[in-house]
């Protein structure tokens, strides 16, 4: 059984005659005829009812028909992925994203991209304080969207481009807020548990960023965990801009303002590439867009 007996098959049917499929495929109707019954002797089965004056499809023969727009339609994908992939198109991209970041905004060039190449698959690591940055470095992604300082930049030998800036907000539940009514420096909170997300990357390693010594903290490993948790009341901490605009608008967690420890860290993110590696030209196709636009705060 061969694709292109398969073929002359759906030519046969949608045809409806020997004559217009040979026409289509360029080939005498002799050669046709010989194909389709060399195909029902591999198979065992008839494809077609020879009684009436029209060919028409055996009850078996449809279910083959069936089976065989199948497999024509999947041996086109794979000629097309071929095709994709011997052009010098990469199989898959890897971004990694840094998860305070607002992922809507990347959403129109990732469609984008993906409408302009439907055949490469796209990668999304979510990577938290500085695990973006490392998968980056490591060459574990082809693009890192990520907060990051001109030092960084600098000393890393990577080129980026500024996306927008967020920010982390510190908050907490009224039901903590209320244990505390006369709060005025991070001390006063030192015997509540500050809820910390723990580094997807290793930079922070043995380093507690924004925690006070002798603080009470419990660690999780995404922003959902530790929204979920300052609302119950049992913990505060900083949370992205994006995660709680609701929660601020309808009361449910509000800002602490404290003498010693700052209401908001800034966030400025920027696309990362490394300036030695090469970018295939998906992935290339991906940064030029990101450096093109424009996102807003």
């Amino acid at each position: 059984m061969t694709l292109e007996q398969l073929n002359m098959l759906k030519l046969v049917v949608e045809q409806g005659s020997l004559k217009k499929a040979s026409e289509l495929l360029h080939k005498t109707q002799p050669a046709i005829s010989q194909g389709i019954k060399q195909l029902e002797q591999q198979l065992g089965i008839a494809l077609f009812d020879r009684q009436s004056y029209r060919l028409e499809l055996s009850n078996k023969g449809q279910q083959i028909y069936n089976h065989t727009l199948r497999l024509l339609n999947e041996a086109a994908e794979i000629k097309q992925l071929s095709k994709h992939l011997s052009s010098g198109h990469e199989a898959s991209i890897t971004i990694a994203i840094e998860a305070a970041y607002d992922l809507n905004k990347i959403i129109p060039l990732l469609e984008k991209t993906q409408n302009q190449f439907p055949r490469t698959q796209i990668i999304i690591k979510q990577e938290y304080i500085s695990g973006a940055f490392d998968a980056l470095t490591q060459e574990q992604a082809d693009i890192a969207i990520t907060p990051v300082g001109m030092l960084d930049l600098e000393a890393e030998n990577l080129e980026g481009h500024f996306l927008y800036q967020g920010f982390l907000i510190n908050v907490a539940a009224p039901k903590l807020l209320q244990r505390h009514p006369q709060i005025q420096s991070v001390k006063d909170l030192k015997n509540e548990y500050q809820i910390v997300v723990q580094d997807s990357g290793q930079r922070s390693k043995g380093k507690n960023y924004s925690v006070q010594s002798g603080q009470r903290c419990w660690y999780v490993n995404d922003f959902n965990t530790k929204k979920t948790l300052v609302l119950s009341g049992m913990g505060w901490g900083r949370l992205p801009d994006n995660h709680i605009t609701n929660e601020l608008a309808n009361g449910s967690l509000q800002t602490i303002k404290l003498d010693d420890f700052s209401q908001t860290a800034e966030l400025n993110y920027h696309a990362l590439k490394l300036k030695n590696k090469m970018l295939g030209p998906v992935a290339y196709a991906l940064w030029n867009n990101l450096k093109a636009s424009r996102q807003n705060n």
